[in-house]
């Protein structure tokens, strides 16, 4: 049955009638226009919505069939179309959503975008609202740009609809969460419990661990059953870490915490799981100057002393041997459960270079060596084995009265020598440089020189007792003091200086002393 003329108007009146300007209704997409939308809003009605409040995105979304909630603006323009709102219509549902929760006290989702004066504004679904900076968070925040953008929750603390003024705070929804957290927290709060924490703060005697609205401590002494010299070397800041709850005081809520106590005590059994001799690998944690610190297992460390690292007699610093991390081999001396103590030895890993010099060398050898010491006594030689022989200082020369090494040798020089005596046992060998020649006083000298002969010298030194002079072949003899002509002053040092080319006549030989008296009366040169 079809309408009059008359019908269509009333009946387009009653539609007319029943939707108001102000209200929110949904509607269905029919039309996308260059200008705009048009939406079918039920009562045979079509309204229209700018093109303005679209988006890309919602352009790119949207299509015919979509539902949409729309904000009536005007019930009909020069076109006859019922202008509509996207964007109104949102805003209202946001209000709604911001005065529910001003009522009720929920949270609301938003996002800091900028920063304004005292603070910085927050959009929560297209509704720009002030976060005073000292809502951001409980503490100051430093690091405020990474919250930009991000999704937040906040809670309302003023809104005024008239001057679209909405005041929110992120501080009051970390405070309840922090309230909730503790009192699961307390719950939970008992002694020989395990529980999971973030480390908060390190200091010089300890961690503070927020197990969740609640801080515990977790003593130095309490982190580790092993050394320790500061909490940083097992813990920074943020780490989420197990501990044991070792003694809650509800009283003035104060947690003690454990984290070596997960782990039974290594030193409990040390003396059984390493005893003395057993050959064992460990890490170098630490170097000082008196040694090394060896850690075998998790809370367990042993101590490699200094003069256990090397088998040479005058080891270095630690560290020229080891470094910090290195895996190294070593052996139990002593063990000491009541003391926890290890000690250890790296050297005896290895053969004792006496053992090899024992195997390779013998009484009488010639071998060769660099000085690497020199003393008043004699000189060290270097060799190959890591060890260091003596040769003293008589045994550097047949003839020659030295008073210092340095006479006849340098540091670093590379000499010829003969083994004296090895003693493996003492760690001792002793080694002769003038026997690598002939002894001179067994022919050579008894020959050259007799007795009465008068021949020509070099003053060397003047002493109280005499003078020591050098003959040919850089043998030496003394003239003894009551031999000596002396001057008017009688002193010897007035008539002789040393590099004065003197005569002498030869009085002793004595083969077994190794000694050459002279004299320098009755010379038969000094007669003539």
């Amino acid at each position: 049955m079809e309408l009059k003329n008359d019908e269509m108007e009333k009946l387009y009146a009653e539609t007319f009638h029943s939707i108001k300007e102000g209200t929110i209704l949904k509607g269905k997409v029919v039309a996308l226009r260059q200008d705009g939308m048009i939406v079918d809003i039920g009562y045979k009605s079509e309204g229209f919505i700018p093109i303005e409040e679209f988006s890309n995105d919602d352009i790119a979304s949207l299509k015919p069939g979509s539902v949409i909630e729309v904000y009536v603006e005007n019930i009909e323009d020069a076109e006859g179309m019922i202008i509509l709102s996207k964007e109104r219509a949102a805003k209202i549902k946001v209000w709604e959503t911001l005065e529910a929760a001003l009522r009720d006290g929920t949270p609301v989702e938003g996002s800091i975008v900028g920063k304004t004066k005292g603070g910085f504004s927050v959009d929560i679904s297209g509704v720009s609202a002030f976060l005073p900076g000292s809502q951001v968070d409980i503490k100051p925040a430093r690091d405020i740009e990474n919250l930009f953008r991000k999704s937040l929750s906040f809670k309302v603390l003023k809104l005024n609809n008239k001057l679209s003024n909405v005041i929110v705070s992120r501080r009051a929804i970390r405070e309840e969460e922090i309230q909730k957290k503790k009192a699961e927290t307390i719950e939970k709060l008992k002694e020989g419990v395990l529980l999971k924490g973030v480390v908060k703060n390190i200091t010089d005697y300890g961690v503070f661990v927020d197990l969740g609205g609640v801080d515990g401590l977790l003593h130095i002494s309490d982190i580790s059953w092993g050394r320790i010299n500061h909490p940083a070397e097992f813990f920074a800041v943020g780490d989420e870490i197990e501990v044991l709850v070792l003694k809650y005081d509800e009283e003035n809520e104060k947690v003690t915490l454990g984290y070596k106590q997960k782990k039974s005590d290594p030193w409990s059994v040390v003396d059984e799981k390493y005893p003395v001799g057993k050959r064992l690998k460990g890490k170098v944690v630490s170097i000082t100057d008196y040694g090394a610190f060896i850690e075998l297992e998790e809370g367990l460390e042993g101590l490699v002393h200094i003069s256990e690292i090397d088998w040479g007699s005058r080891p270095k610093h630690p560290s020229k041997y080891l470094s910090i991390g290195e895996s190294v081999e070593a052996v139990v001396l002593k063990v000491d459960k009541d003391e926890r103590r290890l000690s250890l030895s790296v050297k005896q890993t290895r053969p004792s270079p006496w053992e090899l010099v024992s195997q390779r060398y013998e009484v009488g050898q010639k071998i060769s060596g660099k000085v690497k010491t020199l003393t008043d006594f004699g000189a060290f030689i270097g060799l190959p084995e890591g060890i260091d022989a003596l040769i003293h200082i008589s045994d550097l020369s047949w003839t020659k009265h030295i008073k210092h090494p340095s006479e006849v040798l340098r540091k670093g020089q590379k000499v010829d020598a003969i083994i004296l005596s090895i003693e493996p046992e003492a760690e001792k060998m002793a080694l002769g440089l003038k026997q690598t020649e002939p002894d001179p006083w067994l022919q050579d000298i008894p020959e050259r020189f007799k007795l009465g002969s008068e021949v020509k010298g070099k003053v060397l030194t003047i002493t109280d007792f005499g003078i020591f002079v050098e003959l040919e072949g850089s043998v030496e003899g003394l003239i003894y003091s009551s031999e000596v002509l002396k001057s008017a002053s009688g002193k010897i040092e007035d008539s002789f200086k040393a590099g004065d080319t003197i005569d002498v006549r030869i009085i002793k030989v004595d083969c077994e002393e190794r000694k050459i008296g002279l004299s320098m009366k009755n010379l038969k040169r000094t007669e003539e």
